[in-house]
């Protein structure tokens, strides 16, 4: 295998590149958006995960919704959002999430949650209300879904693909070998097979993924985490930069900067391997932009509108 070396300063890489800088946003749009988030009790990813993004994005009036609360099941060393024992599930939330994508006056929404594995239906129902909050009010609006792994249950994403969203994903996050340190309670074939099972039950589905780079993958895991994403039926495929959220023990540190021609390098393979869209470079996320993927995806197949 070839692996990647980058200049480290104790545990990890240095200080951000340059590439990471970006125009200050509009003071007064991000305001005026966390103040309506704020006052409809609402949580987004932008926040909880520390996207680099978040700025860009309120900016324009657009936020990714996280439901299904705040805290996670799980604690992943890579992830911002906070790990315990989550408080009951509201069910005003999907009402609250449709009202302010009216408000917003938003075409395309992104939902997303933490991990549930203390309820029965991992949250799948919570999701599959949320949609129908919103076709009720806005049945225009196209909806993509960021869903956690269902507990690897066949039942459960069963039902989240049979409520039709127009993107359904489910993000893999990072190359096999690192799950047992970096996601101990995650499994890799499992999500795999969570995009398999989306693939099946419904291959009209727009099927997407996600992972990062910097986490001390080599170059060959990472074209084999695309070959096996390829496999599976995943369709749209995200590749950005890891930053830790802290430089405490919880977190895993950055062991590479990726250059933004390395990124290209990336996803001209990933597009030579048959996937219908990639979108990768050191600030893309999962749903940073994701409405021009969408439509990518559209262009090249009218029958998935």
């Amino acid at each position: 295998m070839t692996m990647i070396h980058q200049r480290k300063n104790g545990a990890g890489v240095s200080a951000l590149p340059t590439w990471f800088h970006q125009e200050i946003p509009d003071a007064g749009r991000v305001r005026a958006m966390k103040s309506l988030l704020g006052a409809q009790a609402l949580t987004t990813v932008c926040e909880h995960a520390r996207c680099p993004n978040m700025g860009q994005c309120w900016g324009r009036g657009v936020a990714t919704f996280m439901i299904l609360g705040s805290v996670c099941t799980r604690q992943c060393r890579f992830c911002a959002v906070e790990g315990g024992s989550p408080g009951a599930v509201d069910p005003r939330e999907p009402v609250r999430v449709a009202q302010t994508v009216c408000e917003l006056g938003l075409k395309y929404v992104v939902i997303t949650s933490v991990t549930r594995d203390d309820l029965p239906d991992a949250g799948v129902g919570q999701f599959i209300q949320t949609m129908m909050e919103i076709r009720t009010r806005r049945p225009d609006v196209k909806i993509e879904l960021l869903v956690p792994d269902c507990s690897g249950r066949s039942d459960l994403v069963r039902a989240i693909a049979e409520a039709r969203p127009d993107v359904l994903g489910h993000n893999v996050d990072m190359v096999k070998r690192l799950f047992s340190t970096v996601r101990p309670r995650a499994d890799y074939l499992r999500s795999l097979n969570v995009l398999r099972m989306i693939n099946d039950f419904d291959p009209t589905l727009l099927v997407k993924s996600g992972f990062m780079v910097g986490l001390g993958e080599t170059e060959d895991e990472i074209e084999d985490l695309m070959k096996d994403l390829k496999a599976v039926g995943c369709d749209m495929l995200t590749i950005g930069q890891y930053l830790a959220p802290t430089q405490g023990a919880r977190h895993v540190p950055v062991r590479r900067f990726v250059a933004p021609q390395v990124f290209e390098r990336y996803q001209a393979q990933a597009l030579a391997l048959g996937f219908r869209h990639v979108f990768s470079g050191p600030l893309v996320r999962s749903s940073y932009l994701a409405e021009s993927s969408y439509q990518s995806c559209v262009v090249q197949d009218g029958s998935r509108t």
